[in-house]
């Protein structure tokens, strides 16, 4: 896992074609934007594991 710290306007890339970036940040609470292509899927983290616990 990489842990960085990033401030509002700055993004991250992950291979190249998905970009995250912080629109907005306040104490103790986040804001990103994903910019990502259509085929990739992108789900909040809470849904994911409720998903795979039902499996």
């Amino acid at each position: 896992m990489l842990v960085l710290g990033r401030k509002p306007g700055e993004y991250v890339m992950i291979n190249g074609n998905i970009m995250v970036k912080v629109v907005k940040s306040d104490e103790g609470h986040l804001r990103l934007a994903i910019d990502a292509p259509r085929e990739i899927s992108i789900v909040r983290g809470e849904l994911y594991e409720a998903e795979n616990k039902a499996r």
